[in-house]
């Protein structure tokens, strides 16, 4: 339905008003009328299209019906469909009638001018600005929907601070990263003269939203902030040479608590009349913007960067991650001690993700709310020119599970129908259990908020340091989904040796050359019942978080991996790992970097290493086992604790998906 604007008319003087392109006016022919008026007959110029209300029906003039009854809710509504040339130049004459009917008892003359104001971005999400059809003012998912899209402005472009803080566009490499809109304005320059143009923005949505704009200058330096913050409002002077007025649009946060990530920007044509009065709106044109979600990568995506840390004592795990790497052909990024300050759990202090609209996209490195040594690495080092940042704190205290090694998220999955093409995110809680540690508020909320990779909750609550990559992780695969989940088992690890047992070694010995480490046999550790009672509920533990995974990822059994593992813990105090956790682990594409489990020896091979190796290996995968026994294990961490990887991102966009 096209947007309607009341006019009054005057049997009295002639009245003048503007039409704009794809609206249409209601006249007001009853409040008009003389008092003894009983019909009226209305005619426009060729450039006018009229239609008639009357009883519920409409009827487009010149019609057989020359005359109307004037009846209560009668309306005649007026449409243009090509721009006016001059002012006035087309009319439209409203003739009244008494009851004989014969010569009418008054005229009212309506002088119309066409203009077109239009505000448009990218709804069509397709790289660039075209004026279309579809409704700016919605915002739809799905293959077919349509919506424009604008990125928060989080990287820095120059050195002085983040871009989403500065007062002006300061470079071309900042404005790329915005959304354009473009405000167009055609007709006869000297209507544009006597109304007045405004940009403006809700109070509510003015902190979300930054518009910058540089009139006629070419010059990014030029651009100037208009629109946000403070700014609710930009009177827009229209060039008379030019019918366009580009400006930029940024995002100055991402979804959250409160915030559903829709912004509405809008652009009326005021009217200005006699002097003292206000303005009067004529016609107002809005776009809708959803801020793109901030979306994080599984590790079966395809590696880019490598982050490790440099610390006292793990000069060898440094070297061996980053041979992993550059045989995966990925780049090696080490963070010195000076900038580490011998916090060597990357993991734990970010997460990579990415941002993406139609036209453009940067990754974003979330910063979690640990705050350890690594606290300024990520803002000092990471941010940069189209490399984004995020950070959210919590505000009752930050616990182990705030750490984003229990932030993990699994690749593309369809449950019972309904389909993740960016899979789920994964985190880690005391649920079941009540009472224990929790991912920070405020951390859940901006998970939840993003609306495209919705949150799984696992119960990690039973391990000292909490994290779901102590007992999970994903390893591409060439069929069924496309990867295969791993689980750490110590029911499976029980079987394996028991199985060596059998085949007569059980005098085989763990940690073989590993000083000052103990050395149990096989038959020590299955005879070891306090262990063999822990490890079962360690074991209820992981099934309980399998049967949640099968339901939440749609998985059956033939998509999981049953990783041999045993755990260690006593009363309320949490499990750790008894031997090197081999589900803790780097991916990088076919290439996984496993932490060494020093299992027993047997025929000159670990059979722990032998077994991941048979599981794994068919996979098309190679398994690089990876010493961190001393520099993380003993630490209560493992490679994947040890490491991060930026990856690439999704080929699947986003706005494709139906939350």
């Amino acid at each position: 339905m096209a947007q309607q604007r009341v006019v009054q008319l005057s049997t009295q003087r002639p009245t003048s008003t503007i039409c704009v392109l794809g609206t249409e006016l209601s006249v007001d022919v009853c409040g008009a009328a003389p008092r003894d008026a009983a019909s009226f007959h209305a005619q426009g110029t060729a450039g006018v299209k009229i239609y008639v209300v009357h009883d519920t029906q409409t009827v487009k003039l010149p019609s057989s019906v020359s005359r109307w009854p004037l009846a209560a809710g009668t309306e005649v509504l007026v449409a243009m469909e090509a721009l006016s040339k001059d002012v006035g130049d087309e009319k439209v004459r409203v003739s009244y009638f008494g009851e004989d009917g014969g010569v009418p008892v008054g005229r009212a003359m309506l002088y119309l001018t066409c203009v077109d104001v239009s505000l448009d971005a990218d709804t069509t999400r397709s790289g660039a600005v075209n004026k279309t059809l579809t409704d700016k003012r919605t915002w739809t998912w799905g293959p077919e929907g349509h919506g424009a899209i604008l990125l928060v402005n989080c990287d820095r472009d120059e050195p002085a601070t983040r871009d989403s803080r500065d007062a002006a566009g300061r470079s071309y490499e900042d404005l790329k990263d915005m959304s354009q809109l473009v405000l167009r304005t055609r007709g006869p320059r000297t209507i544009f003269a006597g109304h007045r143009l405004v940009l403006h923005v809700s109070f509510g949505d003015a902190d979300k939203v930054g518009v910058f704009y540089g009139g006629n200058s070419l010059s990014p330096e030029e651009y100037k902030h208009v629109l946000g913050g403070e700014k609710l409002s930009y009177a827009v002077k229209p060039s008379r040479h030019q019918e366009e007025s580009i400006f930029y649009v940024e995002g100055l946060c991402f979804p959250d608590a409160g915030f559903a990530g829709l912004l509405s920007l809008h652009v009326t044509l005021l009217d200005s009349p006699e002097k003292g009065l206000l303005e009067t709106p004529v016609f107002t044109d809005t776009v809708v913007f959803r801020v793109a979600p901030w979306i994080m990568t599984p590790s079966t995506l395809a590696p880019a960067e490598l982050y490790v840390c440099s610390v006292t004592d793990n000069q060898d795990f440094v070297a061996a991650v980053s041979a992993l790497a550059e045989r995966a052909g990925c780049s090696v990024t080490v963070c010195p001690l000076l900038e580490n300050r011998n916090d060597r759990w990357i993991q734990d202090e970010i997460e990579f993700g990415y941002v993406q609209a139609p036209h453009k996209t940067f990754p974003v490195v979330f910063d979690s709310p640990r705050d350890r040594g690594l606290k300024d690495f990520p803002a000092k080092r990471i941010l940069g020119p189209d490399f984004g940042y995020v950070a959210r704190e919590a505000r009752e205290g930050a616990s182990s599970l705030d750490s984003f090694g229990n932030l993990e998220v699994s690749p593309p999955v369809t449950v019972r129908g309904k389909e993740f093409p960016l899979g789920r995110i994964l985190v880690g809680s005391s649920f079941p259990r009540f009472g224990g540690r929790r991912m920070a508020k405020a951390v859940k909320d901006f998970l939840v908020a993003q609306r495209v990779q919705a949150p799984v909750e696992l119960f990690s609550d039973w391990l000292v340091v909490g994290h779901v990559d102590e007992f999970l992780s994903f390893v591409p695969a060439p069929d069924r989904q496309g990867f295969r989940l791993l689980l750490a088992s110590p029911s499976a690890c029980y079987r394996l040796l028991k199985e060596k047992q059998d085949e007569g070694y059980g005098e085989a010995a763990m940690f073989e050359g590993l000083k000052e480490v103990p050395k149990p046999t096989i038959n020590e550790i299955l005879a070891d019942e306090a262990l063999r009672k822990y490890n079962a509920f360690a074991q209820s533990c992981i099934s309980w978080n399998r049967d949640v995974l099968k339901r939440e990822l749609g998985l059956s059994e033939r998509d999981i991996v049953d990783i041999p593992q045993l755990f260690k813990g006593n009363g309320d105090a949490g499990a750790t790992a008894f031997f090197p956790d081999m589900v803790n682990m780097l991916v990088l594409g076919r290439h996984l970097g496993i932490p060494k489990p020093f299992g027993p020896v047997i025929r000159g091979q670990c059979c722990l290493e032998e077994k991941v190796r048979s599981l794994l290996e068919p996979l098309g995968l190679t398994c690089t086992f990876i010493n961190d026994y001393f520099s993380y294990h003993k630490n209560l961490g493992e490679v994947h604790c040890g490491t991060n990887v930026r990856r690439q991102p999704f080929s699947f966009k986003w706005w494709h998906m139906v939350p």
